[in-house]
């Protein structure tokens, strides 16, 4: 049990928070046991003198716009409902509630609140409970149960795919992918008979699987190339590294759009669908649904966000080193001319806009003013381990190579077993 602040020990009496008469009290009753529907025409408050034990009469989710008083208005009065926020008040503020979180309000047999519950989170709770005649308030927190997990899986069709297959959720693959997002391009170079490897960290509440923590350490077979990831926390920033200490992470991602297909790659003779001649096209169209998110490849500087001629709704960024991408044919814009993006920040969406046929992203690179094909970029890596901080990593990488089961490339055929993953 964790304490926010002071010990909530309000004086605040418990007669301010009655019930409203019965003529107003709710018709949709939620409580922990069988209440006869008589009880609920008679009121609460007649009917509770005869019930040893306290009725949860209300309980529910935070409403779209709703405030407390709102929400609580057919079962406190206002008087009760500020009462109720005051005790509150020194732990958290009641007036910052969040849709669709739960909260609960116990009577006593006396026809007070006894209790009232509000979910802030997965993890913290608030209690207001009514001891010797007044209101206290705490914030209870819980802890996840941690269970580190090796997941693996063959890629027939797609990483969703083999991530399904291995009986996990879709946000594992997008996890996977965004660790590997400097290396591979998930929308083009993954083929038939690659495989992953991945020792995750899964998150449990009350037994129940609730979501995926930290990766720790990743492995991606593509072909005879195998790459390595281990999660370190490092003075230049937490992130994933190779076993030998080199960033993953390096100045563009090879891809702009998680998820997609290219439907035009770069060429210098391209038969344009819409004015219908062979001109260059110096770029990569990505085909994806109107409003897929649409990511800076790499940090910089925004130096046009508008329309632009045959590219529609278009965004350019420029980069350190000449570097300059664009972003054609977007549904929308997410940035304006001189702001500073990082990597990966959510810059518009795809669109059909100028110059298409159908929903894609026109994905282009210069350096130098020269156009090059991004899907080709070398692109430089970050600065590597320090060497004041190489014993850690060494300690660490070990442990992580030895938890995912390998300390070199793992075999096609040892990553068909059975995952013992499931939750």
């Amino acid at each position: 049990m964790t304490r926010f602040g002071m010990k909530s020990r309000c004086a605040l009496g418990a007669t301010a928070l009655l019930l409203l008469p019965p003529r107003v009290l709710p018709n949709r009753i939620d409580t922990d046991r069988d209440v006869p529907q008589e009880w609920v025409e008679r009121g609460i408050a007649a009917a509770a003198p005869a019930v040893p034990e306290p009725l949860r009469v209300l309980n529910g989710q935070i409403s779209r716009n709703a405030t407390l008083g709102h929400v609580l208005r057919d079962a406190l009065s206002p008087s009760g409902v500020h009462t109720l926020v005051e005790a509150a008040r020194p732990v958290y503020d009641l007036a910052r509630l969040s849709v669709g979180h739960p909260f609960g309000v116990t009577f006593g047999p006396d026809g007070l609140v006894a209790a009232f519950t509000y979910g802030i989170d997965e993890l913290r709770t608030l209690h207001v409970i009514r001891r010797d005649g007044a209101y206290q308030a705490e914030v209870r927190t819980r802890e996840y149960d941690v269970r580190p997990t090796v997941v693996q899986g063959l890629i027939t069709s797609s990483l969703f795919g083999a991530v399904s297959d291995a009986g996990e959720d879709d946000q594992l693959a997008v996890d996977l992918a965004e660790i590997f997002a400097w290396d591979v391009d998930f929308n083009t170079e993954l083929r038939s008979g690659d495989s992953f490897r991945v020792a995750v960290e899964k998150l449990y509440l009350d037994g129940r699987f609730v979501r995926y923590g930290r990766l720790l350490s990743a492995e991606l077979v593509r072909g005879p190339r195998v790459v390595t990831a281990l999660w370190f926390d490092s003075r230049n920033g937490a992130g994933y590294y190779t076993p030998e200490g080199t960033p993953l992470r390096k100045a563009f991602l090879r891809s702009p759009l998680k998820f997609s297909r290219v439907s035009s790659g770069f060429t210098h003779a391209r038969f344009h669908p819409i004015l219908k001649k062979t001109r260059p096209h110096l770029g990569v169209d990505y085909a994806a649904p109107v409003g897929t998110p649409v990511r800076a490849s790499g940090g910089g500087v925004v130096t046009l966000a508008g329309w632009s001629g045959g590219y529609g709704k278009t965004v350019k960024i420029r980069h350190p080193n000449g570097y300059e991408t664009l972003y054609g044919h977007l549904s929308r814009i997410n940035v304006k001319r001189g702001q500073r993006v990082e990597q990966a920040e959510s810059i518009g969406a795809v669109g059909t806009t100028g110059l298409s046929t159908g929903p894609h992203l026109d994905y282009r690179m210069t350096k130098n003013g020269t156009f090059i094909d991004p899907r080709q970029l070398k692109s430089p890596r970050a600065e590597p381990i320090l060497a004041s901080e190489r014993g850690a990593f060494e300690a660490e990488r070990w442990q992580k190579l030895a938890f995912l089961g390998t300390s070199a490339p793992a075999s096609t055929a040892a990553l068909l077993a059975p995952s013992a993953a499931s939750h």
